[in-house]
């Protein structure tokens, strides 16, 4: 198969579970590290892969709300620091504010006082590493078309999967309605800004919500959506026994990968979970009697873009090292690390073997 990115159809759309692998190795990659070159070299990563294969489908808009999530993020760690304190100790006074006088059970916490500028940039280096963590899962959000990952999920999750789909697209789908709401309102002379305005075009995006609300029930109910075959006792049992047992071994290996010292038990107790999930879930899919259209296909591709979030992930991992951690006191400035810094670019690898969307052909 030729490696050289086609034009994307409808036979050879990815599958929008390889986007979701991609970005959460990303993600993992960012939350083992506080460098804030590497974190800012990881964003670029997104940044650049959704820009070369995002559409201009309504979820497609996500990435830029994420953006400025993060930096929400990192302005709100910024200015708790400054008014809470840091236990960072440090030289180099940037300004003194009024400190209130607290009780004495809650030892160890003020508000006000001494601002260094070793307690500020170490909260600028935590809330960067949170901010890029974000920012790579909202490049899945703005890559992989909900609908179609619904389609992909075990027959155990699908009425699970229906809810949090509705909540993924309904919030882009407004914001939609809002917008041409607003432009109608100035193509006829009409002010689209103000509180008048928001009310006046309130009433249409609740109404227009609730007929597609009205609509999907009544595509589903025709569809058969609910139905569920008889399953035996011992066979709901096992199925609940295995699939909670390994959604608590993935818990525990995630966090044993996203920790700082937990790599060794970390992937061990993920695998195991994950293998002990699938299995439930395979057992409990036997209740639902759904069939699927055109199911999407797992390909080379796919494991091509899966495969590289995978690989930065291992990667970053396995080159721990102090100048992943920049230290603050005394205060240097971080310096690019080189190895670590290659090992994120096998992330752009899904910007060059995707398929292109019609739009972003030149």
């Amino acid at each position: 198969m030729s490696l050289r990115a086609p034009e994307a159809r409808r036979s050879n759309a990815l599958h929008a579970g390889a986007w979701w692998l991609w970005a959460l190795g990303l993600a993992v990659a960012a939350s083992r590290t506080t460098n804030p070159l590497l974190l800012a070299l990881l964003v670029a990563v997104s940044a650049y892969v959704v820009a070369a294969r995002r559409t201009d489908a309504p979820w497609a808009r996500a990435y830029g709300a994420f953006l400025k999530l993060g930096l929400a993020v990192l302005l709100l760690r910024l200015v708790f620091s400054v008014l809470l304190g840091s236990p960072i100790p440090g030289d180099h006074l940037l300004l003194t504010l009024p400190e209130a006088p607290l009780p004495d059970w809650v030892r160890g916490i003020r508000i006000g006082g001494r601002v260094t500028a070793e307690q500020v940039v170490f909260a600028l280096y935590d809330g960067a590493r949170l901010a890029a963590l974000l920012i790579c899962v909202g490049a899945a959000n703005a890559l992989a078309n909900p609908a179609r990952l619904l389609k992909s999920l075990p027959g155990a999750l699908y009425e699970a999967g229906v809810a949090v789909v509705v909540a993924m697209t309904f919030a882009p789908t407004l914001v939609a309605d809002v917008a041409r709401l607003r432009t109608a309102r100035r193509l006829r002379g009409r002010a689209a800004g103000g509180v008048a305005s928001v009310l006046q075009v309130g009433l249409p995006v609740l109404e227009g919500a609730l007929e597609r609300s009205v609509a999907v029930a009544a595509s589903m109910d025709a569809r058969g959506f609910g139905r569920t075959a008889p399953v035996a006792a011992a066979l709901r049992r096992a199925t609940a026994v295995l699939t909670l047992g390994g959604l608590f071994g993935v818990c525990v290996g995630a966090y044993g990968l996203l920790a700082g010292d937990g790599a060794g038990y970390g992937v061990p107790c993920a695998a195991a979970g994950t293998a002990a999930a699938l299995a439930g879930l395979r057992l409990g899919g036997r209740r639902s009697v759904r069939t699927r259209y055109r199911p999407d296909r797992w390909g080379a591709r796919a494991w091509l873009v899966a495969g590289s979030g995978v690989l930065v992930a291992a990667l970053v991992i396995a080159l721990d090292g102090p100048a992943l951690h920049p230290g603050v006191v005394p205060l240097a400035a971080p310096e690019l690390p080189l190895w670590p810094a290659l090992a994120v670019l096998p992330g752009l690898l899904p910007a060059f073997v995707a398929p292109v969307p019609k739009e972003a052909r030149p």
